[in-house]
């Protein structure tokens, strides 16, 4: 278990800001398709206790991660929980299956092409990932864990302080799985 200090923010493309990464010495990683199935729990709404629960492939490899909800501080900072599962889409769709048989409802795909950035600020590792999501746009998020209560004020400010140095300020607060949610709700209601 570790917390997840993370920022996230709209752009108005991805290319800049890659420079301005590469120039500040940040190592990439190529890019990657990423799917996000995130599900409901059969006895209460994440929507409304601000939890998280996704399975998300990415090529053949799988993972399901749980977010619990916010805490406070100038970062969305929230306990994550991830655990491999078995590779391929067999086993994607036989744990969405295992979900389903359990009362989980899937409530969203979240689909993106991601490139992640290395740097380290301070003492504190830090992942800057460039995400082009689908239906939605350009973003950055700026992350950092923490370990253990302690180190989340450290991690905190490291990461508010690479997004200032950076020069970004059209911070988003919602999750990628809410703006599409929300821009569905609005394309139902406009039709």
């Amino acid at each position: 278990m570790a917390y997840e200090i993370e920022m996230k923010f709209r752009l108005a493309g991805l290319d800049q800001l890659a420079a301005e990464l590469l120039a500040q010495g940040a190592t990439p990683s190529p890019a990657v398709v990423e799917r996000d199935l995130y599900w409901n729990h059969p006895a209460r709404d994440f929507a409304q206790t601000h939890e998280a629960f996704r399975i998300r492939q990415v090529g053949g490899s799988n993972c399901v991660t749980y977010k619990g909800p916010r805490q406070a501080g100038p970062t969305k900072t929230r306990e994550e929980i991830e655990i491999a599962i078995a590779e391929g889409p067999a086993s994607f769709g036989d744990f969405s299956a295992l979900l389903a048989r359990l009362g989980f409802r899937p409530v969203g795909l979240v689909e993106k092409t991601r490139t992640t950035y290395r740097l380290v600020a301070g003492a504190i590792p830090i992942l800057i990932t460039l995400d082009q999501v689908l239906g939605l746009g350009a973003f950055a998020e700026i992350e950092a864990l923490a370990a253990t209560d302690s180190e989340i004020p450290a991690a905190q400010a490291a990461v508010t302080a690479l997004a200032g140095s950076l020069g970004l300020t059209d911070l988003e607060p919602r999750s990628y799985l809410r703006m599409i949610l929300e821009a569905q709700s609005q394309a139902r209601s406009t039709s």
